[in-house]
């Protein structure tokens, strides 16, 4: 009897592991494809946001100013060295309104990949459209700037979203991690074509502004060429809601707002999201402005700025794997703590740096790109603790709205202490502040009585 049923059985066991292996095999189809995504976009990040445009936008500005130094935008009187940070703000303020809305026509519908792709390639479209500046255009840059960011911050929500359902939680560390350093790969690889074409530019028969145009341009087009395979291989759920069929338009806001009143109940976790929003303020700002201060304050060759940013580049991946081992010796918290001390003495040797002195700047660079990856894997990663039970999806969209939705002060700060004092010198050590606050608001949490109000298991070290 029991033999009978244990053949009878074994069909069906095989049948269940048949079907296990099968939905393991989609799950690491649709990784893969997700992975590729952020091989597209990051080349965005590293060629055009960190390089080329801060400088290149500022040198049209100065190309339109007026006899005192001014452009005027709209009629607005404003430093041409601080245009680029201000479109930079302007853009992340534009991500912040239409980020709600698509990420609820998206939990509304179901149908994330139609936006993502429309996100893409809007974002791709205005980077490869960069190829047209140059002279006085100023204009037109700031406005493909704003496009190209607001576009990549929504396709990163979208992106993002995908995480939880595409791999188990016991694979979603591996799979982020996977996909970030695809990311950076892309990143670096380009970054080195780029500053191939750049200093050879009069070997390739072009002048050096045509080259610093396709590179701008280069960047869309490997992301929109590359955004074609995650855009094959991820696919959509349907999602069965009563209320489907009548959300209203502002709905993105009513789930946001609703999220961060449910937040409440987990004062703790939202105490994290707070010193994450100002520290991480502080880490987008030095990312999006390094170039600008390395050209104009430190008057250093643009190949120097490509060398360093691809050295952050590199280094990031090394960085961000030391921390992750300190972090399994002395927790998260405290590594993320270290980090913030490491950026907040980065930025006084930054202030201190003489002009004209490349070795410098790459020690600069060297030191940034050690910090850069390991705090913001580690933010994420010990934010998953915090977060209650099935509502992973609804707290990271909040995360993601710190991580990119309010990232526009810090930038806005840099800009208005140039306009202030004419100094980028002043401009760089005031974003001091961001890493001193978020180190005080992270060392108040007590992030193991947050993971356990989260109702959460507490991790040994955390």
């Amino acid at each position: 009897m029991s033999a009978q049923t244990t053949e009878e059985a074994e069909p069906g066991a095989e049948d269940g592991r048949a079907a296990v292996a099968a939905a393991a095999a989609a799950r690491k189809r649709e990784q893969h494809g997700w992975y590729f995504y952020d091989f597209a976009c990051s080349v965005y990040s590293s060629t055009v946001l960190t390089v080329f445009i801060g400088p290149y936008l500022t040198t049209m500005a100065e190309a339109a100013q007026d006899a005192q130094g001014y452009v005027h935008p709209l009629g607005i009187p404003v430093r041409s060295g601080s245009f680029f940070a201000y479109a930079v703000s302007m853009s992340v303020i534009v991500a912040v309104l239409a980020m709600p809305l698509v990420g609820a026509a998206a939990d509304r519908t179901g149908r994330k990949k139609p936006l993502l792709a429309a996100a893409a390639y809007t974002g791709a479209a205005a980077t490869t459209a960069m190829f047209l500046l140059g002279g006085d255009r100023y204009l037109l840059g700031g406005v493909l700037l704003i496009v190209a960011n607001a576009a990549m911050s929504v396709s990163m929500v979208l992106y993002n979203s995908y995480l939880p359902q595409i791999a188990e939680p016991a694979e979603r560390d591996t799979v982020s991690s996977r996909g970030w350093a695809f990311g950076y790969t892309a990143g670096a690889f380009v970054l080195i074509l780029n500053l191939v074409l750049f200093q050879s530019h009069e070997s390739f028969g072009i002048s050096k502004d045509a080259a610093v145009r396709i590179c701008l341009a280069s960047a869309g087009l490997w992301w929109g060429a590359f955004a074609i395979i995650p855009l094959r291989r991820l696919r959509d759920r349907a999602v069965v809601r009563p209320d489907a069929g009548h959300a209203a338009a502002g709905s993105g806001w009513k789930q946001l707002v609703a999220t961060l009143k449910d937040m409440r109940r987990h004062p703790l976790t939202l105490s994290f999201l707070l010193a994450y929003l100002v520290y991480n303020d502080g880490i987008q700002t030095v990312i999006s402005q390094a170039s600008v201060y390395g050209k104009q304050e430190l008057k250093l060759e643009d190949s120097t700025l490509i060398t360093a940013v691809l050295l952050v580049q590199i280094l990031a991946v090394a960085g961000a794997m030391a921390m992750g081992r300190l972090a399994v010796s002395y927790g998260a918290k405290r590594t993320i703590l270290g980090s913030l001390v490491a950026w907040t003495v980065t930025l006084a040797a930054g202030f201190f740096l003489p002009a004209g002195a490349p070795v410098w700047f790459f020690a600069l660079a060297s030191m940034i790109g050690l910090v850069l990856g390991g705090s913001q894997a580690l933010s994420r990663s010990l934010f998953s603790h915090l977060v209650p039970a099935g509502k992973e999806a609804e707290y990271f969209s909040a995360y993601e709205m710190s991580d990119r939705g309010v990232s526009w002060i810090g930038p806005l700060v840099f800009g208005l202490t140039y306009q202030v004092t004419g100094s980028y010198r002043d401009a760089i050590i005031s974003l001091v502040v961001f890493f001193a606050l978020g180190f005080v608001l992270l060392a108040r949490v007590p992030v193991r009585r947050a993971v356990e109000a989260a109702g959460n298991p507490v991790p040994e070290r955390i």
